[in-house]
């Protein structure tokens, strides 16, 4: 058929959503997943206290919940080393690891576009205050 664009693959949608990427959207781009994977890819294995220095602004108990989440959810590995005292590491998986492309070009926009971004949001202030 002439003029319908083919598709090579289909993401599974739930029923009454209109995006077929908002499971992957709420996975990975939720408040604090992005910059725990993100500082996992850029560091390699850490402890939970050397990702909580590197990403200052989170909570321990968010961290601690998030680092549950994406464990569950397999994009990263727990290792627990039975020593005195006890020592955890947490690194990003294969299947985290994945979405490293997706990290690059997104920051490769942010590169490219958050200049216009930042003045469409000055114009934006400056018209609805008049």
């Amino acid at each position: 058929m002439a003029g319908k664009p083919t598709r090579t693959a289909r993401m599974p949608t739930s029923p009454g959503s209109a995006c077929p990427i908002s499971p992957v959207v709420d996975i990975v781009f939720s408040r604090w997943t992005t910059p725990i994977l993100w500082t996992l890819n850029e560091h390699g294995r850490q402890r939970f206290v050397e990702l909580e220095r590197r990403i200052a602004t989170i909570t321990p108990k968010v961290l601690t919940q998030r680092l549950r989440q994406l464990e569950r959810d397999g994009l990263i590995v727990r290792t627990y080393h039975p020593e005195v005292p006890p020592r955890v590491e947490y690194e990003i998986s294969d299947l985290g690891r994945s979405l490293a492309p997706l990290f690059a070009h997104l920051a490769d926009w942010v590169t490219t576009n958050l200049d216009t971004v930042e003045q469409a949001r000055h114009d934006y202030d400056v018209r609805a205050a008049r």
